[in-house]
């Protein structure tokens, strides 16, 4: 297991192919992480933890009366959710996002696999709730779109190229608000997709938008800014050899302070999206339950097809493990406001896609462990 936001190679050789180290002969100091090793080592039972902890929470509340809790603790997902990104952005060089827009084949191989891959993937399964339109539009909306958010930080932590995986959320945000009506149309049919009730709001791009500009522009923004600060933003494996400046030290010093803070920020934002919404899942669980398989056989169905892509692209070993984490992770806490906005009567479709949080999130904290071992250096040997 790798430390958690802090890639396993060195700069340039997964995020960034070419990207500029220091200069022969250059004295090298390797950078002291702070993170508590004992949060390292037991970082998946943590995260186990963590949701188990939400779930009591959540079911509890509902049992003392607590009825308004959820409703907080659903407000702070979001705010921790930036804080977990902004940690991520900051242990990942500025320089390795420039250079991974220049690679074009990673960019291809993931508009190839989200675009024209898994929603096929996603008619198959969703065929097994035709009958039920709500359910049917819920697992489309979730389904069809690609996470931009928190698959930045799983994908570091299985050793995968974050860098390239936040250099493509742009395309992937554009790209999802084009295909994802034209899909919806196709799979639903105009017939039951507008069956005459108003649709006000729904399919607003505002919500993906709100999204990318505080859970990406705004924590990478900060990011760059710390990293300039500090004089790390080429290199955070390699301290500089000359006395740094008061400004320097108070930004290393939110460096190390992020650094040790992912762990838990992780496991807050594991803990506060059960929390928040387990109980309101478990009160239709009886119709909801049969999307349980679907959501559990979309994740090994999704990671196959990202890595067949990536081998067909001849993708390195980081860019395959971030592929197949973009394939799997969706982008449910965007598109809840999109089921949320839907008419009266296809309420169950906001749960579908909740529904779909809570198998994704057990199945990014196994694919953590789990795609390191799947998708090592022979697996993608070229």
């Amino acid at each position: 297991m790798t430390v958690p936001g802090h890639d396993p190679e060195p700069v340039g050789a997964a995020d960034a192919p070419g990207a500029p180290g220091l200069a022969s002969g250059a004295t090298r100091v390797p950078r002291r992480v702070g993170i508590p090793k004992w949060w390292d080592d037991h970082q998946v039972a943590l995260y186990f933890a963590a949701i188990a902890v939400g779930a009591v929470v959540g079911f509890g509340a509902e049992a003392a009366g607590w009825a308004g809790l959820p409703a907080v603790l659903a407000w702070w997902v979001t705010p921790t959710l930036a804080l977990l990104l902004f940690a991520t952005f900051l242990s990942v060089p500025m320089i390795r996002i420039g250079l991974a827009f220049r690679d074009i084949r990673f960019g291809a191989a993931i508009v190839g696999v989200n675009f024209f891959v898994i929603p096929w993937i996603v008619f198959v399964l969703s065929r097994f709730v035709v009958d039920d339109r709500g359910l049917l539009i819920g697992v489309l909306l979730v389904l069809l779109a690609p996470c931009i958010d928190y698959v930045i930080p799983f994908t570091g932590l299985a050793g995968g190229a974050r860098a390239r995986l936040l250099a493509a959320t742009p395309l992937l945000l554009a790209l999802q608000m084009v295909f994802l009506p034209v899909y919806l149309l196709m799979f639903v049919g105009p017939g039951r997709l507008f069956a005459g009730e108003a649709l006000d709001g729904f399919l607003d791009p505002g919500p993906f938008i709100a999204a990318f500009a505080f859970l990406i522009v705004v924590p990478l923004a900060a990011a760059a800014v710390v990293q300039a600060v500090s004089g790390r933003a080429d290199s955070l494996d390699d301290a500089p050899t000359l006395p740094a400046t008061a400004p320097q030290r108070a930004a290393r010093g939110v460096e190390r302070v992020m650094a040790a803070a992912m762990v838990p920020l992780l496991m807050a934002t594991l803990a506060l999206v059960i929390a928040s919404q387990i109980a309101e899942v478990g009160s239709e669980f009886g119709r909801l339950a049969r999307l349980v398989p679907i959501y559990a056989v979309f994740v090994p169905l999704a990671l196959l097809f990202g890595v067949l892509t990536a081998r067909l692209a001849r993708l390195d070993v980081p860019a395959t493990r971030a592929l197949g984490f973009s394939a799997v992770t969706r982008n449910s806490l965007v598109v809840l406001p999109l089921a949320l906005a839907l008419p009266e009567g296809l309420e169950i479709a906001a749960l579908a896609v909740v529904t779909q949080t809570m198998v994704e999130l057990v199945a990014m904290v196994i694919l953590v462990k789990l795609v390191p071992r799947l998708i090592g250096e022979r697996a993608t040997a070229d």
